[in-house]
Order: C-alpha cells, then sequence, then structure tokens
C-alpha cells in the first residue's frame, strides 16, 4: 500500500490535464486452495498478487491503468500517461485526504487461512466418503476448499478533499461435484455453497448431507428421459433458481447497459416491467452473504437498492461513470474482478422479493408442467433480452405434484417475456452462490428468488410434447 503524501502526488499528477475525478484502487490478494478427487488430495495451492489501477473521469470521458510495480515512481509515470489522455487546464487541486466511512457487512470470527490445511483435508474427505457411499455407481467425486482475503485501500477526489478508504474482503467456498455412470451413460451433479464469512461458515454447514445429496442428484439423473418441447407453464425452484432473473433481467438493470441505451431497460423508470407479483432487489449489505461487500471498488458504501417495485421499475444497479450519464447518483454498485479492471456497474446479491404462496400451493395449482429445480450454463443478450438456459435439474409436473425426472431442458425466452408472465411467487426466498463474468471481471454473486410459476415459456428437449 502507499502513503496519503504519496497518493495526493498522484491524485494532483492524474487530475494536471483537466480531469474532474481521480481514483487509486490498491489491492492484494492472497488465494489459498485445497482440491481433493476420488478422496486423495491432488493439489493444494497458495497464491499472492498484488497492484494498483489509477483511472481518470472527466464528464462521460474515463481513462484507465494498471501496474504491480507500487514505486512512487511507477504510480506516477502512470497517472501522467493517463492524463495526456485529455487536454486541458487543470479544474481540481486536492490539497488533503480525509478517512472515508462504512459499516462492517461481514464479520469474522476465525479467518480462513488461519485453519490448518489437515483440518481442511480432512473436512473434504468426509464430503468425499459421504458422496461414494450413496451408490455404487458413483464413479468419481472432486471436492474442493478454496479461500480469498483481499486487503484494499481507495484513494479518490473530485474537489480539494480527497478520501480514504480501507477495507478487507474474505470468503471461502467448498465445492462438490459427482459423477454417476451406468452402461454409456455419465452423468453429474454440482453444488457449490459459500459466504463472506470465517471457518465458521464451514462448521455450520450441512457437508455431509450436501455431499449426499450432489451424488444422489447424479445417480438419479441416470434414468432420466429426455425433456418434452413446446410452451408449457414452468415452476423454477427458489435460491439458484434466481439465476434466470439473474442473466435475463438484473443485467439489463445495470447502468452500464441502460445509460448507453443498450440494454431493453434503458427507459424503464416508472413504467411497468414485470407482474405486479414481482418486486425485486440489489442488496450488497446481507451479514455474510457471498456477494456482500462494506464498500464497492470505488469507495462507496453499499445498499439496499430497489429494482422493481409491484412490477414498477423503480432504479437500476449505478457507478460513477455511468451514472453521470444517467443524472443518478452512484448506489455502491461499482465492482471488478481486481485491480487488472475498470470497476463498472454488477450485481452484488440480487433476488427477486417473497411472496405470500407456499411452494406447496404453487406446484398443486398447476396441472401440467414442468419443474425446474436447478440451472447448468446459459446466455443472454442484454440489449435484447434473449435468452437459453439449459436445466440441469428437471421434473414434470401432473396433476398438481412432481412426476418423473427429464434431461436436456432448456428454457427460450426474452427477460421481459418472463417478468410479465409470473403469475404466482412463493413465501421461500433463499439465495444460491455464483460467480458472474463481464466487462470488469469475474465476481462473486448470490443470485435468488422464491419458488416462482411462469404461466409459460418456450421449453426445448428432445423428448416430444408434453402429455
Amino acid at each position: 500500500m502507499i502513503s496519503n503524501s504519496l497518493a495526493l502526488e498522484i491524485l494532483n499528477a492524474a487530475l494536471a490535464t483537466g480531469g474532474d475525478y481521480a481514483e487509486i484502487y490498491l489491492e492484494q490478494n492472497d488465494t489459498e486452495g485445497v482440491l481433493l478427487d476420488g478422496g486423495k488430495v491432488e493439489n493444494v495451492s497458495a497464491r499472492q498478487s498484488y497492484g494498483a489501477g489509477i483511472r481518470i473521469l472527466q464528464g462521460f470521458r474515463s481513462v484507465y491503468g494498471y501496474t504491480s510495480d507500487l514505486s512512487k515512481k511507477s504510480l506516477l509515470e502512470l497517472a501522467s500517461k493517463l492524463a495526456a489522455s485529455f487536454e486541458g487546464q487543470r479544474q481540481i487541486e486536492v490539497k488533503s485526504i480525509q478517512k472515508g466511512k462504512y459499516k462492517t457487512i461481514n464479520p469474522i470470527k476465525t479467518h480462513l487461512m488461519d485453519v490448518p490445511v489437515e483440518k481442511r483435508i480432512s473436512y473434504l474427505k468426509e464430503c468425499s466418503k459421504a458422496s461414494y457411499e450413496v451408490d455404487p455407481r458413483i464413479i468419481r467425486v472432486q471436492d474442493a476448499m478454496n479461500f480469498w482475503h483481499k486487503s484494499i485501500r481507495i484513494y479518490n477526489a473530485e474537489g480539494e478533499v480527497g478520501k480514504r478508504f480501507d477495507t478487507e474482503e474474505e470468503r471461502g467456498r467448498l465445492i462438490m461435484v459427482a459423477m454417476a455412470g451406468e452402461e454409456n451413460k455419465i452423468e453429474t451433479a454440482f453444488e457449490g455453497p459459500g459466504a463472506s464469512n470465517g471457518w465458521e461458515f464451514f462448521e455450520s454447514l450441512d457437508y455431509i448431507g450436501k455431499a449426499k445429496e450432489v451424488a444422489q442428484k447424479a445417480i438419479a439423473t441416470l434414468s432420466a428421459k429426455e425433456c418434452p418441447s413446446g410452451q408449457y407453464t414452468v415452476v423454477i425452484t427458489n435460491g439458484w433458481g434466481g439465476v434466470l432473473f439473474h442473466e435475463a433481467c438484473g443485467h439489463p438493470l445495470e447502468a452500464s447497459a441502460t445509460s448507453k441505451g443498450l440494454s431493453v431497460f434503458s427507459n424503464s423508470i416508472g413504467k411497468q416491467i414485470a407482474s405486479p407479483l414481482v418486486s425485486a432487489w440489489d442488496d450488497g449489505t446481507i451479514t455474510n452473504e457471498w456477494g456482500s461487500n462494506n464498500i464497492d471498488t470505488e469507495g462507496v458504501p453499499t445498499k439496499k437498492n430497489e429494482l422493481i417495485r409491484d412490477g414498477i421499475c423503480v432504479g437500476f444497479m449505478v457507478d460513477r461513470l455511468n451514472g453521470r450519464r444517467l443524472g443518478m447518483e452512484p448506489n455502491g454498485t461499482a465492482r471488478r474482478e481486481s485491480y487488472r479492471y475498470a470497476p463498472t456497474s454488477r450485481m452484488s446479491n440480487t433476488y427477486i422479493a417473497a411472496g405470500k404462496q407456499t411452494p406447496e400451493e404453487i406446484i398443486a395449482d398447476t396441472k401440467l408442467g414442468i419443474y425446474v429445480a436447478n440451472f447448468g450454463g446459459g446466455s443472454v443478450e442484454p440489449t435484447t433480452g434473449q435468452f437459453n438456459f439449459s436445466a440441469s435439474e428437471a421434473y414434470i409436473i401432473r396433476d398438481g405434484k412432481i412426476a418423473e425426472q427429464v434431461k436436456g431442458c432448456t428454457l427460450i425466452g426474452t427477460g421481459q417475456e418472463v417478468l410479465m408472465n409470473i403469475d404466482a411467487v412463493g413465501n421461500d426466498l433463499a439465495l444460491g452462490q455464483g460467480n458472474c463474468g463481464a466487462a470488469s471481471g469475474s465476481i462473486p454473486v448470490d443470485v435468488g428468488q422464491p419458488t416462482i410459476r411462469l404461466s409459460k415459456i418456450t421449453v426445448g428437449g428432445r423428448g416430444g410434447q408434453l402429455k
């Protein structure tokens, strides 16, 4: 890290040619991982990286550069080179730096990297053993435990007084993969719980239960038939089912898209974009959640941001640069993978709020349709909202009951269509952990929702018509 006096020099060098905002982002990232394959230790790793990124804004223009050389000479040279992108006279001279304030969102009791590697290996071996014991058709199990710790310092200024923010980020994730084989069939199942928390998260986790569950899912898929195709009523599970909302509707509500007219929701504030049953939030302040942070990577404290209220669009996720384009204040959603990326508006913990029906009532009220219990991969085009998502676990609903499992299920549609066709929202809100890749790199995010029902959506599959 660097001193306040050096930060003042760098900020003023960056602002020498007329920039109206300058920012220094410094980071040290420590990662550790343990991987078991077949119950045996395959890899134990530890890695450290560090560096700094400097950004200058002038109106709607932005320039960014980074370096892993944190010497005074290197940082001042980088600031001067970036400033040369603008032609103008100094508008701001930063004269002092004050300490920025924020609340601690993610308290830690036992730091992850203080836990001995032997204890982590023992934990993972229990997971592997539990998965293999489910069924002799489990042919391969991989279990991993990954830890991340970041020390971050941010200096920023758009006036005579700059601000300094120091924060820590700590995350841990358990990865479980089970493969089942029978004759010429091989099926895979995955679980990946994680949190912005310490070892207490892993101690509180029902890891043996999850290890058995991932193996059971792989076994069950072996006997699944091909999914039918057509337009059907679809019920989507809570938790990780929210990845559909995240991709098809969350990304188009980021200011990086809406501010440039590149989103189907660019001019939607105050307009109905969803069923009146739908309210949605992006909340970076949920204690110890996977996508939570004390501040964003521009130094803005994270917030609970309302996106949709009773079907009406009421907000976007707004970073500093795109907020200028929209005439909106930044709301703590500027994120980046590391110092190698400039920040932009990104999701944190994004979810559809809970409704009033129980999931059992929603299923019982569905005569014929598809129940999606888990998603695999997918893609979306923010400018059109068109998406294509594959379900890794799906079932037929018959006469209000979950019936036979099917595979090869794909949901095809648009974000607008999905939001407007939600006709039931459950009371069982849950969150699921994942990583989201976009312009500012790969970042940890929570997706979430209660059980929801779509009155109709196009389902792709190779199993003919649903009868």
